[in-house]
């Protein structure tokens, strides 16, 4: 069956669908999607500022090496002594500084603490002259813009960088092209590949995360810039019914961007032309250039983030390949239980039940490990902070912070559970079944249809930019499970507490009736009064299975094994509770329905059904890999700023 739909998808449909996935309690661990936020408390809080007097100069110019000037805010400590730059390189204004929602201490509060602070626009954005494009001029301008800062006068010529998301992205290439007066950067929320964990995930397009970030902010804070305020206005009327254009075929004509214009936004259909990891791509990686990083890093990241697995990569690429013995040793990781903004800080608005539960214990402790990470690296002050890779990580369930010295923990269980039973909806219910017994005898395979004109709604997820505009954080996932379109399998109740933490992996042997498709994992926890938490999930595009670089169509009616990397987490699987996966072929829109067709992406409306068939006997052994933690739930609800 094929559908030539120019246009929308049944979008209302899954927007009903989608409202009443936010209205289900967020998780295991209690509360309700329905209680009232508590009061936001002040910030940033005013307490803890530096012995420094602090004076403001606006739109300081800075050339770069091709003459075009960009524009910084600098904040300048009074002081007799020559002192470090932190510099913010951000597209997203430098009156903001993030400082919202619930972020970073202001500018003005870490200079008090007698530091030359740095806030600069990015090409193309804000005050900054030049033509923005999305990670285009970042390595070069990033290069120019510390050695400048480093020069300003009361700089003793070290810089460090901050900032969060694209604000990441922005240090780690300015690292890239290691210029000589960096000394560290502090990203956060960022990823180490801008196909491959950013704009892609295992070849299929994010959707619910690029439209509307894309439409609502660089596209429209770019249109300010060139003086185009028509095209912003419209950009931030459609980014305010976002959900209206989810739906809209074929992404190549998508009609906000203006594909007729290209002073609007041709980099994001640079983005869907480009759609695997080719050349365009390559260029700004980090994963591949970790020697040419000679800095220590400390890296901060959240379970739900959008770049997880990214920031991850970075912290082991750091470790193992870093470009100096110094910035190997002096790498530092932090996961804790945050989406991408309001870093689970009470009163912040932003975030689930399962976030707020976790109260004072869970909250970011970015500032005070920054100003100490800064303190030692830039100063030379402390030195409690470094001398050896560390993770520290948020373990959920428990509401506590661990720590460990490399990643994934060193004491990791690999241990395999075997998918056998069925799966799906049948004349015996849900009864698929997750155990570490082999399959032995043959075992039917589970059957169902995917139809991407009513693909499986989003609950929840690792995605950007906040819980309120899209699938974000962990939910209860009942609605989702009632689909024919999605398949279960559980593991027996726990019989003792049980650490999961690390990074997971569905082998799932499965075959389709299409010549390309999708496959989807969910790992969930289940409580023994049936309430579910998603934990993270993963995706694959089957074209992609074997390369990102080179897609090849598959054999419709062949069986593949499809490696579907579920992204990490870390979970305390307390007795009694089990552990479930969950296995479909769509997950919208945190990704772009796969059309079933085979055609190149982006191009065209056509949709077609697809059969799935999922094995799990002897000669097809689907298996989920966990990451089990041996010992007891240890930790602290304190969060160790210093080793």
């Amino acid at each position: 069956m094929t559908r030539n739909r120019l246009g929308r998808f049944r979008i209302a449909r899954w927007g009903a669908l989608l409202s009443a996935v936010a209205l289900i309690a967020a998780g295991c661990d209690g509360g309700s999607a329905g209680e009232a936020a508590p009061a936001a408390a002040q910030w940033p809080p005013v307490s803890g500022r530096g012995s420094c007097a602090v004076d403001k100069q606006e739109n300081v110019p800075a050339a770069m090496r091709d003459g075009v000037v960009l524009k910084a805010d600098v904040y300048r400590p009074r002081t007799t002594e020559q002192v470090p730059v932190i510099l913010m390189r951000t597209q997203y204004g430098k009156a903001e500084a993030q400082i919202q929602p619930f972020r970073y201490q202001s500018p003005d509060w870490f200079a008090s603490q007698c530091y030359l602070v740095v806030v600069q626009d990015i090409r193309g954005q804000g005050a900054s002259a030049g033509t923005f494009t999305e990670f285009g001029n970042d390595l070069d301008d990033g290069y120019d813009s510390v050695e400048w800062a480093a020069g300003l006068a009361g700089s003793n010529g070290k810089v460090g960088m901050y900032g969060s998301s694209y604000v990441g992205a922005t240090q780690w290439l300015a690292a890239v092209g290691a210029p000589p007066h960096l000394t560290t950067i502090v990203p956060a929320n960022t990823s180490s590949d801008y196909y491959d964990g950013w704009n892609y995930e295992g070849g299929a397009f994010r959707l619910g995360f690029v439209e509307p970030w894309a439409m609502g902010t660089i596209a429209a804070s770019s249109a300010l810039n060139r003086g185009d305020t028509g095209t912003a206005k419209q950009l931030r009327s459609d980014v305010a019914n976002y959900t209206r254009w989810l739906g809209f075929r074929p992404y190549q004509q998508f009609p906000p961007m203006h594909p007729e214009n290209p002073a609007v936004a041709p980099w994001y259909f640079d983005w869907l032309r480009h759609a695997t990891r080719d050349d365009y791509w390559k260029q700004w990686s980090i994963r591949d250039r970790y020697a040419r990083v000679k800095v220590p890093v400390l890296d901060m990241e959240g379970w739900y983030d959008a770049f997880l697995a990214g920031g991850v990569e970075n912290f082991t690429g750091m470790v193992a390949n870093g470009g100096t013995p110094e910035a190997r040793a002096n790498q530092r990781l932090v996961i804790g239980p945050w989406d991408h903004v309001g870093w689970g800080r009470t009163g912040s608005g932003i975030g689930t039940p399962m976030m707020t539960a976790a109260g004072a214990a869970g909250d970011s402790p970015v500032n005070e490990l920054m100003l100490a990470w800064f303190d030692q690296f830039l100063k030379g002050k402390g030195g409690n902070v470094s001398g050896h890779p560390i993770v520290d990580y948020f373990l959920m369930g428990a509401n506590r912070w661990k720590s460990a010295t490399a990643w994934p923990l060193p004491d990791t269980r690999w241990t395999t559970y075997y998918l056998s039973g069925v799966g799906g909806n049948g004349i015996h219910g849900r009864a698929g079944h997750l155990g570490t017994d082999a399959p032995k005898d043959p075992q039917p395979p589970d059957i169902y249809d995917y139809d991407p004109a009513n693909p499986v709604p989003s609950a929840g997820g690792h995605s950007c930019c906040g819980a309120g505009t899209g699938p974000q954080g962990p939910v209860d996932q009942f609605v989702v499970e009632q689909r024919a379109d999605v398949l279960t399998y559980t593991t027996d109740p726990m019989t003792t507490d049980t650490e999961i933490t690390g990074p997971i992996q569905l082998k799932l042997w499965a075959a389709s009736t299409a010549p390309d498709t999708d496959f989807t994992a969910k790992l969930v926890a289940l409580a023994p009064d049936g309430s579910t938490m998603n934990l993270n999930n993963g995706i694959i595009r089957a074209a992609f299975r074997d390369s990102l670089e080179h897609p090849s169509p598959i054999e419709p009616g062949r069986a593949y094994e499809y490696k579907i990397a579920i992204w990490p987490t870390s979970y305390l699987v307390k007795a009694g509770y089990r552990i479930r996966v969950e296995v479909s072929s769509s997950d919208f829109p945190q990704y772009a329905p796969n059309p079933n067709t085979g055609e190149p992406f982006g191009l065209s409306a056509n949709s077609q059904l697809a059969t799935q068939t999922v094995y799990h006997d002897a000669q097809h052994p689907s298996a989920l890999v966990l990451p089990v933690i041996p010992g007891s739930d240890t930790g602290s609800t304190r969060f160790p700023v210093g080793h």
